[in-house]
């Protein structure tokens, strides 16, 4: 079976005018499909970066990004958005909703500007929202929303295209203990049901009890979480 995500020796590195900075020496990780892996690490160690190569954000210096076999590298920015567009999901700490469309409209804006009709986009969105236990909510904006709903909503917009890999920089990372606990069962329960893989950066320790594997960056490198 081939493997949704594959990292083969991934490079990066910054340059300034204090000289080269390297981040990632020779990252490897390979993905599977329904597979939820964490990554920890201490702040500055390149976790974001590790996350923004593999989302196809940022470009390697060295080494191949697969998606599903296909080797990303050798895409021009555009060939590089037509696979976020179509395969990639990602949820941040942050939920960047936009505040003058409601639930609904957040959720179905991906679909719409991927060339669906707003109609049929809107009804996958609300099948969504209530799956998310959301479905009271789908005609309210984010500031008439909790943090936690807010997010729930951030998830359910990047699950709307099905993806194959669904990419989490510290999602839970602004919430309360409780809350933190029910928006991640919620990307679980979601990704699971959908069959996607999932790659969530966390400083959260209490969350890693919930993960299939545990990986730690150190000095440019992914080791087993121990």
């Amino acid at each position: 079976m081939t493997a949704v995500l594959e990292l083969r020796n991934i490079v990066r590195e910054y340059k300034s005018e204090a000289g080269v900075l390297p981040v990632l020496q020779g990252a490897n990780l390979t993905l599977n499909r329904g597979e939820l892996v964490g990554l920890v690490g201490p702040s500055g160690s390149g976790k974001s970066t590790l996350l923004h190569t593999a989302g196809l954000l940022e470009k390697a210096e060295g080494g191949q990004v697969l998606l599903e076999g296909e080797d990303c590298m050798a895409l021009n920015d555009a060939g590089r958005t037509r696979l976020r567009r179509e395969k990639l999901g990602f949820v941040y700490q942050f939920h960047h909703l936009l505040p003058e469309f409601d639930a609904r409209d957040n959720v179905a804006m991906p679909l719409m500007v991927g060339g669906m009709a707003r109609k049929t986009a809107r009804v996958k969105a609300e099948e969504l929202l209530e799956t998310m236990g959301l479905a009271d909510r789908s005609h309210h904006q984010p500031g008439q929303m909790s943090g936690g709903e807010q997010q729930r909503v951030a998830i359910a917009r990047a699950l709307v295209n099905d993806p194959r890999l669904v990419i989490a920089d510290e999602p839970t990372g602004n919430l309360d203990p409780t809350t933190t606990e029910r928006v991640f069962q919620s990307l679980i329960r979601m990704a699971r049901s959908e069959g996607a893989a999932v790659l969530v950066a966390t400083h959260n320790m209490s969350l890693i009890q919930h993960m299939d594997r545990v990986l730690t960056l150190k000095d440019g490198k992914l080791t087993d979480f121990k």
